[in-house]
């Protein structure tokens, strides 16, 4: 049964049928590794109630998060294959159209899980486009690295969202920022000046 499997495996005609269930096995893995860490530290952090629920939301989250990889990747790999064998070449407009189809099926619902990915991807998008208009030549070659302008600006922009626009900064960004920026002016004594960030009452 084995020898037969590998040998299915190896056969080039179903190479893109068995690249979809590898791609299918890939975001659910990867999905999985990258949420759970994050949930379990954000949710100890910043999340109250009992240590059920917390466990709740951590195997919640990251079932989420390693589900929607999963589809995603079945999906763009599976409408990848099929513009393919339609046209019988791969272009690269194929790859836009179906990661643009896979995004909007599994990634279209506004949720925190799909919203962090979103915020995720944008970032990295702004600095790869930007890098590509400088290689394309679209835009001269800055003459001295632009990356502290760029911080400069992203947090002078968050900051005063924050400050005077909070509602419109994502809610695990409020949690952060709150903890940073307000919960650190208050305290009683030693306590929860050095030991804790809030004194219980208890």
């Amino acid at each position: 049964l084995l020898r037969a499997a590998n040998a299915l495996l190896l056969q080039r005609r179903y190479r893109a049928a068995l690249a979809v269930i590898k791609g299918f096995r890939n975001g659910a893995v990867y999905g999985a590794k990258i949420r759970a860490p994050h949930a379990l530290v954000m949710t100890f952090l910043f999340k109250s109630g009992s240590l059920r629920e917390k466990l709740k939301s951590i195997a919640q989250a990251t079932y989420a998060h390693s589900r929607n990889l999963a589809y995603f990747v079945f999906t763009y790999k599976g409408l990848l294959a099929a513009q393919s064998r339609l046209q019988g070449k791969k272009i690269p407009f194929h790859s836009f159209l179906a990661a643009c189809i896979g995004g909007w099926l599994v990634f279209g619902e506004n949720n925190p899980i799909n919203s962090q990915i979103v915020m995720y991807l944008l970032s990295r998008i702004l600095f790869g486009l930007s890098r590509l208009a400088v290689q394309k030549g679209y835009i001269p070659q800055p003459r001295q690295d632009p990356f502290p302008l760029v911080a400069a600006l992203v947090w002078g922009t968050v900051l005063w969202l924050f400050e005077y626009h909070r509602d419109t900064l994502q809610p695990s960004l409020q949690s952060s920022m709150t903890y940073l920026y307000e919960d650190s002016e208050v305290w009683h004594d030693l306590s929860d000046f050095l030991i804790y960030n809030k004194r219980t009452d208890s």
